[in-house]
């Protein structure tokens, strides 16, 4: 029965002497205080208490632990493994960070497809102690290292550090070295099957056409670079094989050099000139003018003593680094440092085209910019060398002051420009020290960091040396390198400002 209109269940039971148990209803918890007292949504209407007469818009966003790192970079970057090399401290996370580049490749779990790395960075940021480190450490897993050009010498101290002597590249020095060295790929080659020996003819007369394709272009005709088209290459394919005996079909091939290829082209056979598809002397002649007379000035300019010749100098390539110096060559100017290292890249490639399995390298490039400039076919030599990398397991370490030193080689909408800009797609791994705001804004213009890791290398990198933004793949870490005190004597630049003291 409804308790409002008569007797509820307790008392009809009591009628007949029953009584109900009797409820203790507990009393009410005490309400715990407020660690913040309630605010109005406007704020406090006092002086000085933030009030406000509208509230702030919000936006609202929704999306992965995947994607958030995109938008909020430094957020939720997942953790790297603990494999490679210990370069310093995470700041991120407050632990250790370790590079391993071929690592990172082989983990579908990490965006990387290509081991090599980019490093900029302002000078005295400390990009020679991060690359010194990483070299060093990474020895520790059976990484040799290969210095392609140092022109400024400063790795001598690390190679003597360890036993090895660095040779150095000059006028009136000993040490000479031929661009068009065969390589391993001549070893054997007399006991080759036809297959395999059209196969490594391939290889090297590819090599060569890239090389020739780069110094040549990077002669100057008026304000424009010396073209190198498909006629151009026939010539300089046939010449070099005539000269190396494989159009006679030798089964030991002849060393060529540059001057040899010049001489031959500039006073052609009639077996030259026949294949070249060319009427009369007289037309192969003037036809190519343009390519003989460039040629011409670089044996007897920038590669005159230093690349002209067959190579002087004994590599030992079990050595846990080989170093070649090219600071004799810097009075000379940027030009012919660049095609120095376009003779270098063309040879160190020679040298690892049959590496042995395990035979792991580090390439250091520095001031690979002086090369960049020389024009589109240097950019792509450049690019050749990063895109083989996966295929060898080197890791190409390229250095430079700021990424819009790429973007020197060439006019802004020119084609080497565009090769340039590639090649910061062709390099998963970039290291970004210490920059000024401008760069800054360069970094953010090609590289899309964000604002956050935009005001990082700005702001924190700017504060200590070996401060870096490690870009892996699309992910972000706060790194700062850790340099041992013999580490750090190594990688010291400033020699020469202590001796003007």
């Amino acid at each position: 029965m409804n308790a409002a209109r008569g007797r509820d269940t307790a008392h009809l039971l009591a009628d007949f002497g029953h009584q109900l148990p009797t409820l203790h209803k507990p009393a009410p918890p005490a309400r715990e205080a407020r660690l913040f007292p309630p605010t109005p949504r406007h704020g406090v209407r006092q002086r000085g208490r933030g009030w406000a007469p509208a509230s702030a818009p919000v936006s609202v966003w929704r999306m992965t632990s995947d994607q958030a790192p995109v938008l909020w970079p430094l957020i939720a970057a997942p953790g790297l493994p603990p494999t490679g090399a210990q370069m310093g401290i995470d700041h991120l996370s407050g632990g250790s960070f370790y590079a391993d580049p071929n690592g990172w490749v082989l983990d579908d779990a990490i965006p990387v497809t290509n081991p090599n790395i980019f490093a900029f960075g302002k000078p005295g940021r400390g990009k020679s102690g991060t690359v010194k480190a990483f070299c060093l450490r990474m020895m520790d897993f059976g990484y040799r290292t290969l210095i392609l050009g140092d022109p400024k010498d400063e790795y001598e101290k690390l190679c003597r550090a360890l036993g090895v002597q660095p040779f150095a590249i000059g006028h009136g020095l000993g040490a000479r070295i031929n661009p068009l060295a065969f390589g391993p790929l001549a070893q054997g080659w007399a006991d080759l099957p036809t297959a395999e020996a059209q196969r490594r003819a391939a290889i090297v007369f590819g090599r060569w056409l890239t090389l020739v394709r780069g110094l040549v272009g990077s002669q100057r005709l008026g304000d424009a670079h010396v073209p190198f088209g498909p006629t151009d290459e026939v010539v300089v394919k046939t010449a070099l094989a005539h000269l190396t005996g494989y159009t006679a079909g030798n089964t030991r091939l002849t060393e060529t050099t540059i001057p040899q290829l010049w001489r031959l082209l500039d006073q052609p056979t009639a077996e030259l000139v026949t294949e070249c598809r060319y009427a009369t002397e007289r037309q192969f002649l003037d036809e190519t003018r343009l390519l003989r007379d460039a040629l011409g000035q670089l044996v007897s300019g920038a590669l005159a003593g230093l690349f002209d010749d067959h190579t002087t100098i004994a590599v030992d390539w079990t050595a846990p680094i080989q170093s070649l110096s090219l600071s004799r060559l810097e009075a000379l100017g940027d030009e012919a440092i660049g095609i120095a290292l376009t003779c270098l890249n063309s040879w160190g490639r020679g040298m690892r085209e049959l590496a042995m399995p395990g035979d792991l390298r580090i390439v250091v490039r520095d001031e690979s910019w002086k090369q960049l400039r020389l024009g589109p076919d240097a950019v792509k030599s450049f690019d050749a060398d990063l895109r083989l990398s996966r295929r060898d397991g080197d890791i190409q370490f390229a250095v430079a002051h700021k990424p819009s030193d790429l973007l020197s080689a060439g006019d802004a909408d020119s084609q080497a420009t565009a090769i340039a800009k590639d090649l910061l797609h062709l390099a998963d791994i970039k290291i970004l020290h210490g920059q000024d705001q401008a760069v800054g804004e360069e970094l953010e213009r090609l590289l899309g960091l964000g604002p956050i890791a935009q005001d990082l290398v700005t702001g924190w990198a700017m504060h200590g040396k070996g401060r870096a933004l490690w870009c892996v793949g699309d992910r972000q870490y706060k790194v700062a390198t850790l340099l041992h005190p013999a580490e750090a004597a190594l990688a010291y630049t400033n020699d020469a400002l202590d001796s003007a003291r």
